[in-house]
């Protein structure tokens, strides 16, 4: 790739490629319906104010958890620790078929289910859902905070691999 791209010859893989020198922290996104814990995968999400205290999470739009987090009006964000790759795999739907699930569970928790073994979590109420060309921009206010009393690597996501601070996961 040259330095000189222009935006007619920028394609999504260039995308995908560049950002993916993002390093970001991995996380599962959790929302309760109709008495059903669901989750998915998502490295896109941020911090966004303190006064509201709001953070950003972004859906794909055809994405079935769109639908769930409209309906739910509600959700939790469970940061993973760097032992918890293979739960990160599962909820991104990168799972072998007829292969059990691999074992977790979920702590109650307001707006959806804490992932046991997290590092750190926040409980969310749906604040907005803006729109972000193919994915849908949530914004959520922090109502309850989770953080685990001690230190623990997080799982890092980094040119389509995954990493712990310190170590190759």
């Amino acid at each position: 790739m040259s330095n000189k791209n222009t935006a007619a010859n920028i394609n999504g893989r260039m995308f995908r490629d560049v950002m993916g020198l993002f390093a970001t922290g991995v996380t599962v996104v959790t929302a309760d319906l109709e008495g059903e814990t669901h989750g998915m995968t998502a490295n896109a999400i941020t911090s966004l104010s303190l006064d509201p205290l709001l953070v950003l999470v972004c859906v794909q739009k055809d994405a079935m958890m769109a639908g769930i987090l409209q309906q739910a009006g509600a959700f939790a964000i469970s940061i993973l620790s760097a032992d918890q790759e293979h739960l990160s795999n599962f909820f991104a739907g990168i799972w072998p078929d007829g292969a059990d699930p691999p074992p977790f569970s979920f702590e109650p928790w307001v707006g959806g289910g804490r992932l046991h073994g997290s590092i750190g979590a926040l409980a969310c109420k749906i604040d907005k859902f803006l729109d972000g060309g193919d994915h849908w921009i949530i914004t959520g206010l922090v109502v309850d905070l989770y953080r685990q009393d001690s230190p623990t690597d997080p799982l890092i996501y980094y040119t389509g691999r995954y990493y712990g601070l310190g170590r190759l996961s």
